[in-house]
């Protein structure tokens, strides 16, 4: 068993690292401060094929596989800045990619892979269906020409800065099923031939990762705009979340060991009592104890990417790497806060940032109570709970 990177993966570490480099963490301080989308980062990330990692060289994308993506967004994270602002654009295509027509492949691949065209929003979940997304009420209804749909969406991040937008709806109503997880279908909207059929409504947040609440009201559009096959919509979704918990994990990685350096250099440089802090077991075991987390979540991450890459089944993997990692970040970021003291709570430290945002994660896009229920139920084959 080999733990070491190849050539290939640290030069992409090297590189994602070098280019992070060039926004400074006062430049995130900024962008947080003003509620601001990092577009100039965003658009540097496209233009060096760093969102389009993951899709083929055949429609113009890197062609890498979960592990180099993972890398990627680990070092966005590990810099100090925040891979939720655009990961989307890397994992959301997957949708496309495994089950889209040749068309739709052709059509949207390529320019998602150069960044001429965004996929970073994704609409799921709904006001009065969160994590059991059967319930879902938005409706997709077949006319002569495609479909009419209507509905909401909530907690639907970066609709403002996304060309198309992958949305899950109803073709069926749920009475009318066999399984609640039949009768629900994809859709890739072209948002900006949406007009005002659709309504984006900021939901002010205490970090700055841009979500809404989305109004779909008589929405028409082609027939062309569904991904696969009417109706199986939630197998579709279900196919990408091993996906996103990786890449997840993969940010809270990088969170965790900024957090880290953080904490171990404060403490080491900082002096009361003619001594650094960082000499007294009691600052200096919560920090070691945060390190050896992270070590322990990267290697279940690492873990998941690879079963992911060679097409084995990594769905456990996958959600416990998530768990662990985003347990680790925050238990990190906590041990940050508290090594710096007052300045923890400075911004110009940027702790307080990161602690906020790595937040997140232990409750999108999947709460660790779902994730610890289905490891209970999935991997210990005890009763379902929900």
């Amino acid at each position: 068993m080999d733990f070491a990177y190849s050539a290939l993966q640290q030069e992409i570490r090297a590189a994602v690292r070098e280019l992070c480099q060039q926004f400074s963490l006062e430049y995130w301080r900024q962008c947080d401060a003003r509620r601001a989308y990092p577009e100039e980062f965003v658009r540097a990330m496209s233009a060096a094929g760093w969102l389009g990692a993951l899709i083929p060289e055949a429609y113009g994308g890197g062609g890498l596989g979960m592990v180099e993506a993972g890398i990627i967004l680990e070092e966005i994270n590990h810099s100090g800045g925040s891979g939720a602002a655009c990961h989307a654009q890397m994992y959301t295509m997957g949708a496309v990619l495994r089950h889209g027509s040749d068309a739709q492949k052709q059509r949207y691949l390529p320019a998602i892979a150069s960044g001429a065209l965004r996929l970073q929003a994704f609409g799921v979940t709904e006001p009065n269906a969160g994590s059991d997304t059967t319930q879902i009420t938005t409706s997709a209804r077949r006319t002569a020409n495609g479909y009419v749909i209507n509905g909401q969406k909530i907690w639907t991040s970066r609709y403002q800065h996304s060309d198309l937008y992958v949305l899950i709806a109803r073709t069926t109503p749920i009475d009318q099923v066999q399984k609640k997880t039949q009768g629900m279908s994809l859709f890739l909207i072209d948002t900006r031939a949406a007009g005002t059929a659709i309504r984006a409504v900021p939901i002010e947040t205490m970090i700055n990762h841009e979500t809404n609440q989305i109004f779909i009201t008589d929405l028409e559009v082609p027939a062309d705009a569904l991904i696969g096959e009417e109706g199986q919509g939630f197998r579709y979704l279900l196919d990408g979340l091993n996906a996103e918990r990786i890449l997840i994990a993969s940010e809270c990685i990088g969170d965790g060991r900024w957090f880290i350096e953080q904490a171990t250099s404060y403490a080491s440089e900082r002096i009361v009592f003619g001594r650094p802090i960082g000499q007294n077991q009691g600052v200096q075991f919560p920090i070691a104890r945060a390190h050896m987390a992270i070590e322990a979540a990267d290697l279940l991450r690492l873990k998941a990417a690879t079963r992911f890459d060679a097409g084995e089944p990594c769905g456990p993997e996958a959600n416990m790497a998530k768990f662990l990692a985003s347990e680790a970040s925050w238990e990190a970021g906590d041990v940050a806060m508290a090594t710096l003291g007052g300045f923890g709570l400075a911004s110009e430290y940027h702790v307080e940032r990161k602690w906020r945002e790595t937040r997140l994660y232990r409750t999108a896009p999947v709460a660790n109570n779902l994730v610890l229920s289905y490891v209970a139920e999935h991997v210990r084959g005890m009763p379902r709970s929900y």
